[in-house]
């Protein structure tokens, strides 16, 4: 149990998430998604109001391509929301429309070349930018051969050279937000001032770890770790000592563990630990090896820095949620019995102190 307890994030399984907060989540966590999402919503608020006009216009050839291109569009979108296979959708979704692209520049006279500017842009967050790139120059080409409404030399390389414009600004753009998604995507799950993995990581870990188990018969086993009176150290000393400690701990844990262990910060002082391929006996040992290294290792203008330990072995059939339960149950006692103490789940075992 941490000495700030209370501020833990407490988590209710039972509460359903409201549906409108799922998309909406959704929406958030998937980029993609959203830009498939903002191009159904262009196609039918933008191209089905151009289609009914086309047709009241008696222009049914251009009023029927309207309709076809809204129709795929809309289809695709409900596709990736149902499906949340937004990669190929989005693929799809850019052959789809540059092809769409194509041949409203080809049939629509004056203004059938507009409409690719649109979609020169939305390629490139569709598919990768490579693909866009090739996607982009097939319907450019398309149009320029074929297209009604480029009639002159000059309307042809005016339109060659704001394509090619459009196209390169689209090409750096997407190209900076990937990279930009990326590291978002890292910090995300990452605890920024210890560099180890957070709470997010953990969660998908542990739930993996259970699955794997119940696949292999592969044991886990998983340790939580609380800094002792760590509260106290920060009221007296300042948060930068407590920044340092809790760095400190972070590389000591990190230097005395196997590559396939996994620390993760729990949230304040707690940390949480993750080890495949470990039995009871050897989770003893290394929990044991930690909490004296810990207490031979940190240190506060006050003295030595303790920590106590809580340890569960993953049962059979087990979750994930009940394991990481019985392991806080665990350190909770280890306070509970004095701090500087191990405590293994399921038998009650004390040692150390």
């Amino acid at each position: 149990m941490s000495d700030n307890d209370n501020n833990r994030p407490v988590r209710d399984a039972s509460l359903a998430e409201p549906a409108l907060a799922v998309a909406a989540r959704r929406l958030r966590t998937d980029f993609q998604l959203s830009i498939i999402t903002l191009l159904g919503a262009a196609a039918l608020f933008g191209i089905v109001p151009f289609g009914v006009y086309r047709f009241l216009e008696t222009n049914y050839l251009a009023g029927a391509a309207d309709s076809l291109i809204s129709f795929g569009i809309i289809s695709s979108v409900i596709y990736a929301w149902l499906s949340g296979d937004t990669e190929r959708t989005g693929f799809a979704l850019a052959v789809f429309c540059c092809v769409a692209g194509a041949v409203i520049g080809s049939i629509l006279p004056d203004v059938g070349h507009l409409w690719s500017y649109p979609i020169l842009v939305a390629s490139f967050f569709l598919t990768r930018p490579v693909i866009a790139i090739g996607l982009n120059t097939a319907m450019v080409v398309a149009i320029i051969i074929h297209g009604t409404s480029l009639p002159s030399g000059e309307s042809l390389w005016a339109y060659f050279a704001t394509a090619t414009v459009v196209s390169a600004c689209a090409f750096i753009f997407a190209i900076r937000n990937q990279q930009q998604r990326k590291e978002m995507a890292v910090l995300a799950r990452r605890d920024p001032l210890t560099g180890i993995r957070n709470r997010r990581s953990m969660d998908d870990a542990l739930q993996l770890a259970a699955s794997t188990a119940s696949r292999t018969d592969t044991p886990y086993a998983l340790v939580m770790l609380d800094l002792d009176h760590f509260k106290a150290i920060n009221d007296k000393h300042g948060h930068g000592l407590g920044d340092e400690i809790l760095v400190n701990l972070a590389r000591m844990v990190e230097r005395n563990t196997r590559q396939s262990d996994q620390l993760f910060r729990f949230g304040g002082e707690e940390f949480v630990l993750l080890m495949p391929g470990v039995d009871p006996d050897g989770m003893s040992a290394v929990v044991q090896g930690l909490r004296q290294k810990i207490r031979a290792t940190l240190r506060s203008p006050d003295g030595p820095v303790t920590a106590s330990f809580g340890a569960a072995q993953l049962g059979a059939d087990e979750n994930w949620e009940d394991w990481l339960k019985r392991a806080d149950d665990a350190l909770y006692r280890a306070k509970e019995s004095g701090r500087d103490c191990v405590v293994i789940a399921g038998n009650n075992e004390r040692t150390g102190g």
